[in-house]
């Protein structure tokens, strides 16, 4: 059977009149109006393209975010890490910061404690040397308005190492004179520390003699010399004491190495010494040498029976005599009563000389009674005030 050929020439037959057809020169209007809708559509694909193309990242992430969504919440916990870390910082430092604190444990407060355990300690000593204080700033007024006496350069040595004091006229004078200074020395100091002037006699065997006497001199006081000489008893005057047995080379001896002991005092007065005074040719000696070398003699009178004051006024030395004991009994109420006496003693014949020593209870009795005595009228003055103005032999 031959193929039916007809039909492939009326599609030819068909093709060929199209182009012609007044349908084909309309589609040549449309044509811009496919363009222009063609135009749009590429810039629509163009935008959607630059925007998948620039953010195409974004909706990945989003996507991704949400669909692991489920995974990031067990990450949630992963992120709480960072706050532990935070709150870890924070407590290290107080802590770090604390132990230097007690690094700061500078034990030097213990060791500054230190310092007040010897304060306590000479706080009770100062109480009786602070209440005199004061009153040495009283004592000079009633002596300022007076000139101290001038010692010409041929004056004995009495004079030359006399403070340099004279009692205001018309005035009861009252000396102290504290004796055997030196050898207890706490209570030696105490008797120093009181107000000036007093009298302090010094004996010759005291250890640091001469240093304890010039702290003495330069607190204000009169030096004495302190000699000991044996009693009628058997007490001991100590080392070197003069005693009647001795022959009169020896006497002699021990006088002159008590003499060199140390210097700067105006005279000297018996320590003990009631068998020696009463013995007119022992003290003979004693007191030629004591008025060689220009001091005066204070007599102790331990004795009713010295021969000291007869001999001074042969001699023609400067001489004074002892007229109260103010603690043969060494409590402050029989000191204050000896005192006492001391006062009209001196409203009677103008001038007094009492006798101590460095007991407590002496020292005491002074300290709160020598603020006073210038009240009631009466001027403290060193010994040799007395004897420059009622017993100057020399």
């Amino acid at each position: 059977m031959a193929k039916k050929p007809p039909r492939k020439p009326q599609k030819a037959a068909a093709r060929k009149p199209s182009p012609k057809t007044p349908a084909a020169a309309s589609g040549r209007a449309v044509s811009p109006v496919l363009l222009a809708l063609a135009g749009v559509i590429v810039v629509f694909a163009v935008a959607l393209g630059a925007r998948f193309i620039i953010g195409r990242d974004a909706p990945e992430r989003e996507s991704v975010v949400e669909r692991e969504a489920p995974v990031i919440a067990p990450a949630s916990p992963i992120k709480a890490p960072p706050p532990k870390v935070a709150e870890a910082p924070p407590p290290p430092p107080p802590v770090r910061e604390a132990e230097p604190a007690p690094v700061p444990v500078p034990a030097p407060p213990p060791e500054v404690t230190e310092a007040p355990a010897p304060v306590p300690v000479p706080a009770p000593p100062p109480p009786p040397a602070m209440t005199p204080k004061p009153v040495v700033a009283m004592l000079p007024p009633p002596v300022a308005p007076l000139e101290p006496p001038k010692v010409a350069p041929g004056s004995p040595l009495w004079k030359k190492n006399a403070l340099p004091f004279r009692a205001p006229p018309g005035k009861p004078a009252i000396a102290i004179v504290i004796d055997d200074m030196g050898v207890d020395r706490k209570r030696s100091n105490r008797a120093v520390s009181l107000p000036a002037p007093l009298t302090l006699a010094w004996l010759p065997y005291a250890h640091e003699l001469p240093a304890q006497a010039r702290a003495a001199r330069a607190a204000g006081h009169e030096l004495m010399l302190h000699l000991p000489m044996e009693p009628s008893g058997s007490a001991d005057p100590g080392p070197q004491a003069l005693r009647v047995s001795l022959d009169k080379g020896e006497i002699l001896r021990r006088t002159k190495a008590a003499l060199d002991s140390f210097d700067g005092y105006v005279g000297v007065n018996n320590h003990m010494g009631s068998r020696f005074t009463a013995d007119s040719a022992a003290m003979a000696p004693v007191l030629g040498e004591i008025a060689r070398r220009g001091l005066l003699w204070l007599d102790s009178r331990t004795t009713a029976k010295s021969a000291g004051l007869t001999l001074a006024r042969e001699f023609q030395m400067p001489f004074a005599g002892r007229d109260i004991f103010l603690d043969n009994e060494m409590t402050v109420s029989a000191v204050r009563g000896q005192l006492a006496k001391t006062e009209q003693v001196a409203r009677r014949q103008g001038y007094a000389i009492a006798i101590g020593h460095p007991h407590d209870a002496t020292i005491d009795a002074l300290a709160s009674w020598m603020p006073e005595v210038q009240k009631r009228g009466f001027v403290l003055v060193p010994v040799s005030a007395v004897v420059r103005a009622h017993h100057t032999g020399g």
